[in-house]
């Protein structure tokens, strides 16, 4: 579920982390300048990377990605949301 634009602008003022799943070529071909980029493909190897007393908003290209991000997340006790195509945010 994609969350409204109020919701992850709430988060992000909030301090909340930027993840951006997509992949490393898409990550470095634009982005969004707050954004940390681990790509969904390895996204569950790499959560000691991600401080879990913050909240994170991810993103991707279209929502889908960061829509299974958002679960995986959850799934291991982060407090997240999808914040949908990442040029939107």
């Amino acid at each position: 579920m994609m969350m409204s634009n109020s919701n992850t602008e709430e988060y992000l003022n909030n301090g909340a982390i930027l993840l951006d799943v997509r992949t490393e070529a898409e990550f470095s071909d634009s982005h969004h300048p707050k954004s940390v980029n681990i790509p969904l493909q390895v996204l569950k190897s790499r959560l000691n990377e991600l401080d879990n007393q913050k909240a994170i908003v991810t993103v991707c290209r279209s929502g889908a990605r960061s829509g299974q991000a958002a679960i995986i997340l959850r799934e291991k006790g982060f407090d997240t949301i999808n914040g949908g195509p990442w040029n939107l945010i």
